[in-house]
């Protein structure tokens, strides 16, 4: 089982902060009205690439042997994840390949490719376009980049829980969105290595609750789908497996 301590975090941080953005906390006073809490927000908006996706992908790429980056990488995504390797990849002088669907939203391919990813459109969903991946792995000895099943690119979404307990030691409780489940990892050990008492709440899809089904039945391997999901979030429409715990 992956454990990871604050002093993990804190020497990820420090490789990776010459380019990234330290973002602040935002208090809001209708939800902490509301809630009769004190609530911030952890503003990621304001990160490159516009979230907290880069942090990995920059850990991973600084660490890779020469010969893999020489291959270049290669990943399948609909958005966030396809930037933060985009850029993390020029950053670190690495070619990058990014599978897509073929109804990927125009903004985010043009956003990828602005970044300097080539983009490959495959399928209509992600597992499709992962498959493309898949096979430029064995064809072009591209190295490939798991948008959250990866050790290095927890420890680095992990960073921002270091962040949130730098700028507000005295925090009792936070709120992680789960996808796949990386950032949410890797915030919990951040904080909890800060105070173990901090409460991490996380919040998913009520139509794909593939984590909370997990939790309960004790059991770490899963699948779900969202292909049928009303929901506006394209980028969560899979049909997936992970076995990490």
């Amino acid at each position: 089982m992956l454990t990871l301590t604050l002093k993990d975090f804190e020497e990820t941080r420090a490789r990776i902060a010459p380019h990234i953005k330290h973002t602040p906390l935002l208090t809001s006073r209708q939800l902490s009205e509301r809630t009769g809490f004190d609530i911030r927000l952890k503003a990621e908006l304001f990160q490159r690439v516009g979230s907290y996706k880069i942090f990995g992908r920059l850990k991973k790429f600084a660490l890779m042997p020469e010969e893999q980056k020489r291959r270049g990488v290669v990943c399948s995504s609909a958005g966030n994840h396809a930037q933060g390797v985009a850029l993390a990849a020029k950053i670190h002088g690495i070619r990058a390949v990014v599978c897509m669907a073929t109804n990927a939203t125009p903004a985010k391919i043009a956003a990828t490719k602005a970044y300097g990813a080539e983009v490959v459109l495959h399928g209509t969903i992600w597992d499709e376009a992962n498959e493309k991946a898949k096979e430029l792995v064995r064809d072009q000895g591209l190295t490939y980049v798991h948008p959250f099943d990866d050790e290095q690119l927890i420890a680095g979404q992990g960073t921002l829980g270091l962040e949130i307990v730098q700028d507000w030691p005295d925090v009792d409780a936070v709120i992680v969105p789960i996808g796949g489940g990386g950032l949410i990892a890797g915030v919990s050990m951040a904080v909890k290595s800060h105070n173990p008492n901090i409460r991490v709440i996380g919040v998913e899809s009520s139509d794909g609750p593939a984590m909370q089904r997990s939790v309960v039945s004790s059991h770490f391997s899963f699948s779900w789908t969202l292909q049928s999901a009303s929901c506006l979030l394209n980028a969560i429409w899979i049909v997936l497996e992970s076995s990490r715990s």
